[in-house]
């Protein structure tokens, strides 16, 4: 039989972790239920107590609502309400139908004995690891509403980084794409209708015209099989990401590139110190918070650069020292988690290197800001120019031509 740690009420009163042998998760809550125990967690040594064998199918869940949800079960939860009737209650006011539906799952696996991160986790990928192992430290450490409103804050700050690309990206998507289609028109409409003009002219065309009218002739002949092959590769390039050779190429090319490359690692480092942080306020070990931590960095590249780090906290060597090796962590940002570890304080350290790299993020999307506008309109304004010094430098030449 394995051996399972295990949190649990005694008939008495008393919380107590004891350590259990038993055939499974399954068979080992029927037998300490049977005996009286209340259950709060079961979980194989060494692991999180999350990993369970029947997961329901992912549900896309809002972010607002989300948030809704853990401000109000973290409020009804401070009040003294058990936590089934928090979820009840919460289920039946919920105004998202998606939401409902997994709070109903997460009821009924509460009411047949599962404790409340385990409910969760349940869930597949609906929720994030790092929101269900706070659940569970919560769980471990009786202050489950402290938890929800730190996670409550996490996810706020996390949520303001995104606003803050999509707002620094809109404009320059938006020029781009309105560029292209004003070189497509250019192209396949306005040029052929001057060309069928300069045909009946006879005379000989400037080199720059007969180039651009050469473009758009064999782009508006070669259309019915070049719009398909254009498709076909960006569905072939978007297949391939979704692998993970292609997504890590992706993410190892995204590094590359400057400024881009820099702004990745410095949002990177700011996402994996803020999940870390709130993880270890919350009671998890450093163990389980680095390996949990882990799924905040979505960079392929710098998540395989990071894998070999958390077998060596295992072994007990300094994390500064692990972290460090995995060769993207800012300097900086080491040397302010070293002092952190040295001095006992790596917790609030890492809510400081979070709070530092969120300027520095802020202050480099500005320079991409600035780099890619003029980029664009550079870029852009020259084809356009040279289009309509194609269209237009015959006519001027006949106009003068005849004038003499």
């Amino acid at each position: 039989m394995a051996e399972f740690i295990c949190r649990l009420g005694t008939p008495a009163g008393e919380i107590v972790t004891r350590t259990v042998e038993g055939l499974s998760i399954d068979e080992l809550r029927l037998r300490l239920q049977q005996e009286g125990y209340s259950i709060f967690s079961v979980e194989a040594p060494g692991g999180t107590g999350l990993s369970f064998r029947k997961t329901q199918r992912a549900v896309k869940v809002k972010i607002d609502d989300f948030l809704l949800f853990n401000q109000q079960m973290a409020a009804l939860i401070h009040a003294g309400l058990p936590v089934l009737q928090s979820i009840q209650m919460l289920r039946q006011r919920s105004p998202s139908v998606k939401l409902r539906e997994v709070l109903a799952d997460v009821e009924t696996r509460i009411k047949s004995g599962s404790a409340l991160s385990e409910a969760f986790a349940a869930q597949g990928e609906t929720f994030p690891k790092i929101y269900i192992a706070s659940i569970l430290a919560g769980e471990r450490s009786g202050s489950l509403d402290e938890i929800l409103r730190r996670y409550v804050t996490y996810t706020k700050a996390m949520a303001a980084i995104r606003r803050k690309l999509r707002s620094a990206l809109t404009y320059p998507i938006i020029l781009l794409s309105a560029s292209v289609i004003l070189i497509a028109v250019l192209t396949t409409y306005v040029i052929p209708q001057f060309s069928s003009i300069y045909e009946n002219v006879g005379t000989k065309l400037p080199m720059i015209t007969e180039v651009v009218i050469g473009i758009s002739s064999a782009v508006r002949d070669n259309l019915l099989w070049l719009i398909p092959t254009i498709a076909a590769t960006i569905f072939g390039l978007w297949s391939w990401r979704k692998t993970e050779n292609g997504r890590r190429a992706m993410d190892r090319l995204i590094l590359r590139i400057p400024i881009v490359g820099e702004l990745v690692r410095q949002m990177t480092t700011a996402q994996f110190t803020r999940s870390l942080s709130t993880l270890l306020a919350g009671g998890i070990t450093l163990v389980e918070g680095f390996q949990i931590a882990m799924s905040s960095i979505t960079n392929r590249e710098l998540l395989r650069n990071t894998e070999p780090a958390l077998p060596k906290v295992r072994e007990g060597k300094p994390f500064t020292e692990s972290l460090a090796a995995a060769g993207w962590v800012p300097e900086l940002a080491i040397d302010m988690i070293g002092v952190g570890e040295r001095s006992g304080s790596l917790r609030e350290m890492l809510e400081e290197v979070s709070g530092f790299y969120d300027a520095e993020t802020e202050v480099k999307l500005g320079q991409l800001t600035t780099f890619i506008e003029p980029a664009i309109l550079i870029t852009m304004g020259g084809v356009v120019v040279t289009i309509l010094m194609a269209i237009y430098l015959p006519l001027l030449t006949m106009v003068g031509n005849a004038g003499k």
